[in-house]
């Protein structure tokens, strides 16, 4: 994304329960309680599922993706996930 660039202009890229994939590991900015700060919440390539989906800074999507065998629940941008559905029509056009 441009950083002039409002992803909110569109729908969001997944859907609640879709299956996704990380694309790059997840650590704590500081905003995951009970964590320690720079400590990895998810490494590249685990499995979740989206569970909701909020907003950052009236510009980007959040998505909140639920780990089951981890039992967490993160909050990942578009670019750091990937869908893990068979058929999502990104998986065409990302490449």
């Amino acid at each position: 994304m441009q950083r002039d660039e409002n992803e909110l202009e569109s729908e969001p890229v997944y859907e609640i329960g879709e299956k996704v994939r990380l694309r790059k590991q997840i650590k704590n900015d500081g905003t995951f309680p009970g964590r320690d700060l720079g400590e990895i919440l998810a490494k590249k390539g685990e499995i979740g599922y989206v569970s909701s989906i909020g907003t950052f800074l009236q510009r980007s999507y959040i998505y909140a993706v639920h780990f089951l065998e981890k039992g967490i629940i993160v909050g990942c941008r578009e670019k750091e996930l990937e869908s893990a559905e068979e058929n999502h029509e990104s998986d065409v056009t990302s490449g």
